[in-house]
C-alpha cells in the first residue's frame, strides 16, 4: 500500500458520497476520467448511496433492482431524485432516478432490512485458484496480447484486481472469476461497504455472456451495454479484503446476454449475489 493507493480509494470514497442539494435530492460528482460514457456501476452506486440516506443505520441495504435507460455524461454531474415508497417495522424500500439535462439515465429500487436472525444455507465457494495464485490485471492482459482502455484502468485504479483465466463447462455455460479488493483500507462502513460493492459488481459481468463468441470484450464491431442490474446483499461485505467474484453465463440471444454472479469473502462466505442483462450486438462495419 502506498500514497497512490490511498489516493485512489479516497477518490473513490468522494465519487461516491453523494451531496444532499435539497430534500430527497442529491447530487453525484462527475467521474473522473476524460469525457465518455459513465461507468454503469458508479450511477447504480451513487444511487444506492442516495436512497440510503435517511433510512437509518438500523436498516441495510439487502436488494437493489436498477435499469439503464440513457448513457450518462462523464463531464456533468447527476442529480438522484429520491423517492420514500415505504418505511415499516422491519424494511423500507425507496425508488431513485437518475438524471442528467432534465432525463432520466437510470431507474432503481432498493430494500433495506432490519438486522433480524434466522435459518441460514449458502451456496459453497467455487473450488479456484487463490489471489496469490492469480495475475494482476495488467500482467494478465499483457500475457493475451490484449488492449484494455486508460479509461477502464483509471476506474479500476481503487482496486486490485486479479483475474483468473476463463473456462467453459461441458454444459457450454461459459464461466470467469476474478479476486479484487480495495488497494488501502476503508473505514469501518455498512452503508458505504454495499455502495462500493453495488460500483464493483458492474466490472466485468457482463463480458462473460460473450465468452464463447469473440476473440475479446473489446473486439471492433462488438457493441456491449449494461440493460439491467440486480444485487442481493446477503451480509456487509469487507471490500478492503479479498473478494471471489465468480461469474456464468448460462443463456445469449436476440442481441442480448443474461449472466449471474456471486461474491465470496475470503473465508469462503457467500455476501452477495448479482444478475445482469446486457446489450451483445455485433455492429457491421460500413
Amino acid at each position: 500500500m502506498n500514497d497512490v493507493s490511498r489516493a485512489a480509494v479516497a477518490e473513490l470514497k468522494t465519487l461516491l458520497d453523494v451531496e444532499e442539494i435539497d430534500t430527497d435530492l442529491f447530487r453525484g460528482a462527475s467521474s473522473a476520467e476524460g469525457p465518455g460514457r459513465v461507468f454503469g456501476g458508479q450511477v447504480v452506486a451513487q444511487a444506492l448511496a442516495a436512497a440510503a440516506r435517511g433510512v437509518g443505520e438500523d436498516r441495510q441495504a439487502h436488494s437493489l433492482h436498477a435499469y439503464f435507460l440513457r448513457a450518462g455524461d462523464t463531464t456533468r454531474p447527476i442529480i438522484y431524485r429520491v423517492l420514500r415508497d415505504f418505511d415499516g417495522g422491519s424494511f423500507a424500500n425507496r425508488r431513485v432516478v437518475a438524471m442528467q439535462g432534465g432525463k432520466p439515465i437510470l431507474n432503481l429500487a432498493a430494500s433495506f432490512h432490519r438486522r433480524e436472525d434466522g435459518f441460514a444455507h449458502a451456496a459453497p465457494i467455487p473450488q479456484v485458484p487463490g489471489p496469490d495464485r492469480c495475475p494482476d490485471l495488467v500482467s494478465a492482459l499483457e500475457a493475451a496480447g490484449r488492449e484494455f482502455p486508460q479509461a477502464m484502468l483509471e476506474r479500476l485504479a481503487a482496486f486490485e484486481v486479479r483475474p483468473g483465466p476463463p473456462a467453459t463447462e461441458s454444459s457450454g455455460t461459459p464461466r470467469q472469476f476474478l479476486w479484487f479488493r480495495l488497494s488501502a483500507p476503508l473505514s469501518p462502513d455498512d452503508a458505504l461497504a454495499r455502495v462500493v460493492l453495488a460500483y464493483a459488481s458492474d466490472f466485468a459481468l457482463v463480458s462473460t455472456a460473450v465468452l464463447p463468441h469473440t476473440k475479446g470484450f473489446f473486439t471492433p464491431g462488438l457493441q456491449v451495454a449494461s440493460l439491467d442490474h440486480a444485487v442481493w446483499f446477503h451480509s456487509t461485505p469487507q471490500v478492503d479484503d479479498w473478494l471471489l467474484y465468480a461469474m456464468d453465463s448460462p443463456w445469449a440471444g436476440h442481441a442480448r446476454g443474461f449472466a449471474r454472479g456471486a461474491l465470496y469473502d475470503s473465508a469462503g462466505r457467500l455476501v452477495a449475489s448479482v444478475a445482469q442483462e446486457g446489450l451483445c450486438r455485433a455492429v457491421s462495419a460500413r
